[in-house]
């Protein structure tokens, strides 16, 4: 009896661990995704939107499947994996990116980040009624603290929800389209590896997003020779770090945290994209904007469900130091 329990308590702290570090990479995929944030803008100024994006997103594809290849991770997908992959490359690589980088073109910093930051509820809601997995008080909770730290942080230096536009329209479909994904990926990740998902999405995806460029920028290709070594460096580093194994490790979180709980994370991006502009654009962080960072982090604390680990924990503990002296 004492090994059986010696063995699930050493179950338990493992998977404690393995918890922990997955909320460590996904707040070092936010940081990547935040500074990717001015990078983007950049990009999507310098070139045309559409074909920019498909030839970025190809690029983080190959890559993703260079460093599977590397690890012998790659398999041609089943028929039931391929249909999820053509849903998730649809929804979250050709919908999400075209929207996004149309919208950024049309719209305010302001109003396109405080949409993008409805993200984690926006799946957190379609998680409890696809999947139905209903958020418990605390986590609700949590959605709203990391919604209302976005909003104080986006609503900080701009116009407000004023102002809104076409550009906010697209920019909301293009996270309605990817917070729809997580749920497929969510299901898909039960038999295929969620990195080699991505690979297969994010070419899928591209191939895609490259003809409709055809078809809305036909100048789109000429214009890429007027670009600067250091553009195409920002490229390459877009491509391959935060679209390629930023979108591998993220997805390989939603295979083990789930879709609702893996989504409440996308908060800290909005945060570290206003840092990447501060460092990049020479733009300043005001108090309004640590504010909302506090609300941020409560919301991720109780979101994830940190703060229950902990109640349960103390209860827990609670319960054994009560037996124990019942037995002196």
């Amino acid at each position: 009896m004492k090994q059986m329990q010696e063995l699930k308590s050493k179950e338990k702290v493992l998977s404690a661990l393995k918890k922990w570090q997955t909320y460590l990479v996904l707040v070092f995929i936010m940081m990547i995704w935040g500074f990717n944030v001015p990078a983007l803008k950049t990009l999507v100024t310098e070139f045309t939107p559409v074909t920019i994006t498909s030839l970025r997103i190809f690029t983080a594809g190959l890559t993703v499947f260079i460093i599977l290849g590397i690890m012998k991770q790659v398999r041609k997908p089943t028929r039931r994996e391929s249909v999820f992959i053509i849903g998730g490359g649809l929804l979250n690589v050709v919908s999400h990116h075209y929207f996004l980088s149309v919208g950024l073109t049309q719209t305010t910093s302001t109003n396109g980040g405080l949409i993008l930051g409805t993200g984690p509820l926006l799946t957190a809601l379609l998680a409890s009624i696809l999947l139905r997995n209903r958020p418990t008080v605390i986590k609700l909770i949590g959605f709203i603290l990391g919604g209302m730290g976005v909003s104080i942080i986006v609503l900080s230096g701009g116009k407000g929800i004023g102002s809104l536009n076409s550009g906010d329209a697209m920019v909301f479909i293009s996270i309605f389209s990817q917070a729809l994904s997580f749920i497929i990926i969510s299901r898909a990740a039960k038999t295929l590896d969620p990195r080699l998902l991505t690979g297969y999405m994010l070419v899928f995806g591209s191939i895609i997003l490259f003809f409709i460029g055809l078809i809305t920028e036909p100048e789109g290709l000429t214009q890429l020779d007027h670009a600067s070594m250091g553009i195409w460096v920002l490229f390459l580093a877009s491509a391959m770090l935060a679209t390629a194994v930023g979108h591998m490790l993220y997805n390989q979180s939603i295979g083990r945290l789930g879709a609702a709980e893996t989504s409440i994370f996308l908060n800290l991006n909005t945060f570290f994209s206003l840092v990447g502009a501060a460092i990049f654009l020479g733009e300043t962080i005001t108090s309004q904007h640590l504010l909302g960072l506090l609300f941020i982090i409560l919301g991720v604390v109780c979101g994830a469900g940190t703060l229950e680990e902990l109640i349960i924990k103390r209860k827990r503990q609670r319960f054994y130091a009560k037996q124990q002296k019942h037995h002196m």
